[in-house]
């Protein structure tokens, strides 16, 4: 750079191409330079890319509404300027935001000149990743289940609002009440666990199965399931099976017309009565009972991503 030429002197192209190579410490560090610095180290733009390669896996539709009514009940003074004591190096940077003062004015443009900043809008997608590192939002997400049993492993998928520990990398989770078991929270929740809800279905409610017509042996599905009446669903990882009288053949298979359709759950091992079950094609809603609990609405999964995550830990 010339001698005597600041950051401030580049075109403002320049400048936004620099600042969208930073990681967000470095834009929370720049941020702190001057009120022009500021406003572009804030923008938008930039931190929605942030957010999504951060937290964009896990977080859904649910979460956005969610956070909508978190900041609806904040005061921004008392939400942004309250302490972080122990959250990190890039807490610190941006909990040191507000105000900016005058460090730097000679020579630039009236549009560049300092002045005492006032705090981002609570409603902005820095205020948004802020909150998420921190800890102070819990937001609706998924977390996958594996529990290796007496009748082999389990691979569900159920609700439960989230929030992260910026110390160990991982997340509480806390489940919903389920019959007459209070609410529990879960720690140590790592990030491969997590995933933001597919549907925008409540836990208390049967998702409408808009799939049943499309689904054909080694499709591979997801299947609401509850213990009983009183608990929410959660979600479990199958596959659709070839009916008995088949052999497999694909070339011979009749199974995609028949109104009955094979569910198989190959982590449960052979023998249980989890293992497989029949659905009806043409009315299906809900089946099941309270031994064997209750199955609900499908959805069929279609793409890779999906895929591989249920069968990497059902493996």
């Amino acid at each position: 750079m010339i001698e005597g030429m600041s950051v401030l002197d580049l075109p403002n192209l320049a400048l936004e191409c620099i600042l969208e190579r930073l990681e967000p410490s470095g834009l929370c560090k720049m941020a702190c330079v001057c009120t022009y610095l500021r406003d572009m180290c804030l923008s938008d733009h930039l931190w929605e890319s942030h957010m999504k390669r951060r937290w964009g896996r896990v977080i859904g539709h649910a979460a956005y509404k969610e956070w909508q009514l978190h900041i609806s009940t904040k005061k921004e003074s008392n939400y942004f300027l309250a302490g972080d004591k122990g959250r990190g190096l890039f807490m610190g940077y941006l909990s040191k935001l507000w105000p900016v003062m005058l460090i730097y004015n000679d020579g630039h443009d009236d549009s560049k000149k300092m002045k005492i900043s006032s705090q981002p809008s609570i409603d902005s997608v820095v205020s948004c990743y802020r909150a998420l590192e921190t800890g102070k939002f819990w937001f609706p997400a998924q977390v996958f289940n594996r529990e290796n049993g007496h009748v082999g492993f389990m691979l569900s998928c159920y609700d439960a609002d989230l929030s992260y520990d910026s110390h160990t990398d991982t997340f509480q989770a806390r489940y919903p009440p389920h019959g007459r078991r209070a609410a529990a929270i879960e720690t140590g929740v790592s990030w491969d666990r997590i995933r933001g809800p597919p549907v925008d279905t409540s836990p208390n409610d049967l998702h409408i199965s808009d799939c049943l017509n499309d689904l054909r042996p080694r499709d591979h599905i997801e299947i609401q399931w509850r213990r009983n009446k009183q608990f929410p669903y959660g979600w479990w990882y199958g596959v659709v099976g070839h009916l008995e009288a088949c052999d497999g053949n694909n070339i011979y298979c009749h199974c995609h017309e028949s109104d009955t359709v094979v569910l198989e759950f190959n982590q449960y091992t052979p023998g249980s009565r989890w293992r497989h079950t029949m659905i009806n094609r043409r009315y299906h809603r809900e089946e099941g009972n309270e031994a064997d609990g209750f199955y609900g609405g499908i959805k069929k999964l279609y793409h890779k991503d999906e895929i591989s995550v249920a069968t990497i830990l059902a493996c």
